[in-house]
Order: structure tokens, then sequence, then C-alpha cells
């Protein structure tokens, strides 16, 4: 029973000091599609997301213009991202995985956004990747998601 107590104590503060740390982090979402977060970039470990045809959002001002990736990263990062992580890169940049949560709760279930862009056929999984990275890009081109299709912006 003690240790049991014990155990979720030291549950709760990881979780108050993880949540802590998150959310006093600004994350911008650069354009090559990693993020920048408390002045240190970030890769998302595991995938790298092809140089393609850039888009622009005029919805803002100044109009934005990035990768696929890095624009569906922005759209789908609208709360707290928790990184973990992974290894560190010659230039000091860090490659991490990277999670949200739909409406920004502590105790919700997350995304991976690696996965994320996998599913969405935006990033190709790496062979140091987790299997189930290479399983998500291999059901992302069967189904011809992505860049495995075609882009209805391409057809002349």
């Amino acid at each position: 029973m003690r240790s049991s107590i014990a155990f979720l104590s030291l549950a709760l503060l990881l979780v108050a000091a993880d949540a802590q740390a998150a959310v006093g982090s600004r994350v911008l979402v650069q354009d090559d599609g990693s993020l920048k977060i408390n002045g240190r970039v970030v890769h998302l470990f595991g995938i790298y997301m092809p140089k393609d045809g850039r888009i622009c959002d005029n919805s803002i001002r100044p109009i934005r213009c990035a990768s696929r990736a890095a624009s569906a990263l922005r759209f789908r990062i609208r709360s707290v991202v928790y990184c973990e992580n992974v290894s560190k890169n010659r230039d000091g940049s860090l490659n991490a995985v990277c999670l949200i949560s739909s409406r920004g709760q502590i105790f919700e279930p997350k995304t991976d956004l690696a996965a994320y862009l996998l599913n969405e056929g935006l990033a190709v999984a790496l062979p140091n990747a987790p299997f189930e990275y290479k399983t998500i890009e291999r059901i992302a081109r069967s189904q011809g998601r992505g860049f495995w299709g075609f882009f209805a912006d391409s057809i002349n």
C-alpha cells in the first residue's frame, strides 16, 4: 500500500513537472518542418520530410509559405507540445518524439506528430524508426495518401 502511494505521488510529480515545462514552452513550426522550442531546434525523430512543392497560407499576414509537412504541423499544433529527447545532432539540434493533446489537457491521449505526418503521407520513416512508424508509412503508401498519391494542385 505504502509503495503504491509513493509510486502514485512520484507519477503525479513527474506529470506536473512535465506539464509545467511544456506549458512554459513556446513552439514555432519552422518552414522545414522542424520545431523551435525555447530557442532550440527540434527535429521529429524517426522521419524524413521530403522537400516538396511549397504551399502558401494567404489567410495570415505576412503570407507564409512552407513545405506541405510544415503547413500540416502548423494546422495540427493547437495545444501544448510534449517532446522527449532521443538524441542530439552535431549542430546542437535535438531529435525527439513529440506529442500533442487535442484539447491541451494533461491526462488526455496524445498524438505523435511524426506518426501524424506519416499517416498523412507527408513524411517517410527512416531506417532507425520504430516499427510502428514503418507500418504507418506502408499503410499511407498503400492508400495513396499525400505524396504517395497525387496532389490536385499539380495537375496541368
